[in-house]
């Protein structure tokens, strides 16, 4: 039998991959109902981004399975590396500065127990 999975992939968000790993971490291989209230309890930048994403996956799992939401599992989550905006800065001294402006792809995949 197939197992039955959800993909959502989010792109080039505005917040670099080692601050969304923090979040990403905490709700991996956990039941979607958790996953979704410690999203809602972490004071974390990125928390409201990963929320989307995993509503996102939601719906689209009910609406595709026909399963139950407490049925669902977050069985893959990772945080990828998107292009870097770069920039530059003028200081003191007539030099100048790179700024790097570093964004994110989100790749989550939701599971039927």
């Amino acid at each position: 039998m197939e197992e039955k999975k959800t993909k959502v992939k989010v792109k080039n968000v505005a917040q670099s991959p080692l601050k969304l790993r923090l979040v990403a971490d905490l709700i991996r291989g956990k039941e979607v109902t958790e996953a979704l209230d410690i999203l809602e309890f972490t004071n974390k930048k990125g928390t409201f981004t990963l929320k989307k994403a995993l509503l996102s996956a939601i719906a689209s799992a009910l609406e595709k399975f026909n399963a139950e939401r407490e049925n669902l599992i977050v069985s893959h989550i990772s945080i990828d590396e998107a292009p870097t905006i770069k920039s530059g800065r003028y200081v003191s001294r007539g030099r100048a500065t790179r700024i790097l402006k570093r964004r994110s792809h989100i790749n989550l995949e939701v599971k039927v127990k």
